[in-house]
């Protein structure tokens, strides 16, 4: 058996963590891409990737804003499979640190999924709003929950 040579392993094992890490990329879309957000998203981090039933997942959103914010809500929707299935409201303030200065700022929301959390594609729908009620950014993005699940459903 022949040995491949260390000047090929190296450019190969790069290659497979660069196609690993685009894998899992998470593709934002606004929902009006004709609107002229006053938050532009920068990209979303979902950790772990694909989410495990029965444990937490972090979704982090990297952002920027030309004007300070106060305060405000975020709305969340979530399809499964193209069906809506659950929505919920949050504090801005909650999820990220208030006020809210011009330039970069994350907003990151933890969700624990029950373990009876059925496996397979979700999309989420995020609405950003001020405090009078602005919309500042609507962004949407798919997201995977895997098979794994938590030993207390067995």
């Amino acid at each position: 058996m022949e040995i491949m040579p260390l000047k090929f392993i190296v450019p190969f094992s790069l290659f497979l963590y660069l196609i690993s890490a685009l894998a899992h990329a998470t593709d934002v879309k606004y929902c009006d891409k004709k609107t002229d957000y006053g938050v532009k998203v920068k990209g979303v981090e979902i950790s772990p990737n694909p989410i495990a039933r029965g444990h937490p997942a972090t979704f982090s959103i990297a952002a920027t804003t030309d004007k300070a914010i106060s305060g405000g809500k975020l709305v969340i929707d979530v399809a499964y499979f193209g069906w809506h299935i659950y929505s919920e409201t949050h504090d801005l303030c909650g999820e990220t640190t208030c006020p809210v200065s011009v330039g970069d700022f994350v907003v990151a929301h933890t969700q624990l999924l029950p373990g009876f959390t059925p496996p397979g594609s979700y999309s989420l729908n995020m609405k950003m709003y001020d405090g009078n009620k602005n919309e500042l950014t609507c962004i949407q993005f798919g997201f995977t929950i895997g098979f794994v699940s938590s030993v207390a459903d067995i």
